[in-house]
């Protein structure tokens, strides 16, 4: 479905990345692409998707099989060190939500683009 994270059958988790970022930043882009890349090989990631506005607002919402693969990825050595700039140079605000997902329901029209 593109977009839309192919997540398997329910529960699994869901780590919601709510942030405010401040002026552009060059470094911010190619850190937040490579900090996507990394999760995604990390054991227990099922997939991620992300939306930000032209004002900074952003959300990214990560999706993961248990809380001990948040907690591996919370702990990562580059996740901790692009965190630290993260607080110091491009980000506002930000909020990190962990809930449990134990249902879905999703759709996709026939005929639909990635």
């Amino acid at each position: 479905m593109g977009f839309l994270a192919d997540t398997p059958k329910p529960p699994y988790y869901a780590v919601i990345f709510s942030s405010i970022k401040g002026k552009y930043d060059e470094e911010y882009e190619h850190t937040a692409e490579r900090m996507m890349n990394l999760a995604g090989g990390q054991p227990g990631f099922l997939g991620a998707e992300s939306v930000r506005e032209e004002n900074g607002c952003g959300i990214t919402v990560s999706y993961w099989d248990s809380l001990e693969a948040i907690k591996r990825w919370k702990d990562h050595t580059d996740h901790q060190a692009a965190k630290q700039k993260g607080k110091s140079a491009w980000y506002e605000a930000y909020a990190v939500r962990i809930t449990k997902t134990e249902s879905q329901r999703m759709f996709a029209s026939k005929g639909a683009e990635d």
